[in-house]
Protein backbone atom coordinates (compact mmCIF):
# COMPACT_ATOMS: atom_id res chain seq x y z
CA UNK A 1 0.00 0.00 0.00
CA UNK A 2 2.85 2.58 0.75
CA UNK A 3 5.06 1.53 -1.75
CA UNK A 4 1.78 2.10 -4.33
CA UNK A 5 1.08 5.83 -2.83
CA UNK A 6 5.05 6.62 -3.14
CA UNK A 7 4.95 5.49 -6.45
CA UNK A 8 1.34 7.61 -7.63
CA UNK A 9 3.22 10.10 -5.52
CA UNK A 10 6.22 10.35 -7.72
CA UNK A 11 4.18 9.86 -10.82
CA UNK A 12 2.48 13.11 -10.18
CA UNK A 13 5.39 15.17 -9.09
CA UNK A 14 7.23 14.18 -12.25
CA UNK A 15 3.92 15.20 -14.48
CA UNK A 16 3.98 18.52 -12.41
CA UNK A 17 8.00 19.42 -13.40
CA UNK A 18 7.47 18.23 -16.96
CA UNK A 19 4.17 20.83 -17.13
CA UNK A 20 6.32 23.32 -15.65
CA UNK A 21 9.34 23.50 -17.74
CA UNK A 22 7.01 23.38 -20.55
CA UNK A 23 5.77 26.79 -19.90
CA UNK A 24 7.54 29.33 -21.17
CA UNK A 25 7.81 32.28 -18.95
CA UNK A 26 7.54 35.84 -20.48
CA UNK A 27 10.84 37.75 -18.92
CA UNK A 28 12.35 40.12 -21.04
CA UNK A 29 16.04 41.57 -21.34
CA UNK A 30 15.59 45.01 -23.03
CA UNK A 31 19.46 45.53 -24.48
CA UNK A 32 21.24 48.22 -25.26
CA UNK A 33 22.67 47.70 -28.55
CA UNK A 34 20.51 45.81 -31.71
CA UNK A 35 22.80 43.14 -32.37
CA UNK A 36 22.79 42.09 -28.57
CA UNK A 37 19.04 40.97 -28.72
CA UNK A 38 16.87 38.13 -30.42
CA UNK A 39 13.73 39.82 -31.23
CA UNK A 40 14.03 43.67 -32.49
CA UNK A 41 10.52 45.62 -31.27
CA UNK A 42 9.04 48.50 -32.27
CA UNK A 43 6.67 50.15 -29.76
CA UNK A 44 3.25 51.63 -31.46
CA UNK A 45 1.06 54.41 -30.62
CA UNK A 46 -2.42 52.64 -31.30
CA UNK A 47 -3.04 48.97 -30.10
CA UNK A 48 -4.27 48.56 -33.97
CA UNK A 49 -1.24 48.78 -35.16
CA UNK A 50 -0.03 46.18 -33.14
CA UNK A 51 1.39 42.27 -33.40
CA UNK A 52 1.02 42.07 -29.88
CA UNK A 53 -0.38 43.52 -26.70
CA UNK A 54 1.67 43.63 -24.03
CA UNK A 55 1.09 44.25 -20.31
CA UNK A 56 4.09 45.11 -17.92
CA UNK A 57 3.91 42.98 -14.61
CA UNK A 58 5.46 43.75 -11.47
CA UNK A 59 5.95 40.54 -10.67
CA UNK A 60 8.17 37.60 -12.44
CA UNK A 61 5.69 34.99 -11.21
CA UNK A 62 2.65 36.68 -12.87
CA UNK A 63 4.67 36.54 -16.46
CA UNK A 64 3.39 33.01 -17.61
CA UNK A 65 2.91 32.00 -20.95
CA UNK A 66 3.73 33.25 -24.62
CA UNK A 67 0.23 36.00 -24.34
CA UNK A 68 1.96 39.39 -23.95
CA UNK A 69 2.02 39.50 -20.16
CA UNK A 70 6.29 40.39 -19.41
CA UNK A 71 8.49 40.87 -16.64
CA UNK A 72 11.15 43.48 -17.48
CA UNK A 73 14.38 41.95 -15.80
CA UNK A 74 17.27 43.99 -14.30
CA UNK A 75 19.97 41.31 -15.99
CA UNK A 76 20.30 39.34 -19.26
CA UNK A 77 20.87 36.42 -17.34
CA UNK A 78 17.40 36.26 -15.84
CA UNK A 79 15.29 37.15 -19.21
CA UNK A 80 14.00 34.26 -21.70
CA UNK A 81 14.28 36.71 -24.36
CA UNK A 82 16.56 39.21 -25.11
CA UNK A 83 14.89 42.60 -27.19
CA UNK A 84 15.70 45.89 -28.53
CA UNK A 85 13.21 48.51 -29.30
CA UNK A 86 13.94 49.94 -32.61
CA UNK A 87 13.47 53.63 -33.44
CA UNK A 88 11.68 52.91 -36.63
CA UNK A 89 8.58 50.40 -37.52
CA UNK A 90 10.12 49.05 -40.53
CA UNK A 91 13.68 48.09 -38.30
CA UNK A 92 11.46 45.84 -36.49
CA UNK A 93 10.58 41.96 -36.31
CA UNK A 94 7.36 42.74 -33.70
CA UNK A 95 4.90 45.29 -33.44
CA UNK A 96 3.79 45.41 -29.96
CA UNK A 97 1.46 48.08 -27.83
CA UNK A 98 1.88 48.48 -24.29
CA UNK A 99 -1.84 48.12 -22.21
CA UNK A 100 -2.41 49.51 -18.84
CA UNK A 101 -4.82 46.72 -18.20
CA UNK A 102 -4.01 43.07 -17.92
CA UNK A 103 -7.01 41.49 -19.72
CA UNK A 104 -5.90 43.22 -22.95
CA UNK A 105 -2.57 41.31 -23.32
CA UNK A 106 -2.53 38.82 -26.11
CA UNK A 107 -1.68 38.32 -29.88
CA UNK A 108 -3.30 40.48 -32.44
CA UNK A 109 -1.13 38.31 -35.22
CA UNK A 110 -0.81 34.98 -34.29
CA UNK A 111 1.90 34.15 -36.84
CA UNK A 112 4.54 35.87 -35.32
CA UNK A 113 4.07 34.18 -31.67
CA UNK A 114 7.41 32.12 -32.57
CA UNK A 115 9.45 34.92 -31.92
CA UNK A 116 8.30 35.27 -28.18
CA UNK A 117 9.26 31.33 -27.64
Amino acid sequence: MKKAFRNSFLAAMFLLLGFASSVKSQTVYSCQYKSDAKVKIYSCEYKSDADLVVYKCDYKSDASGNNGLWHFCSYKSDAKVTVYFCEYKSDADLKIYFSKYKSDAGWQNRSKMHLME
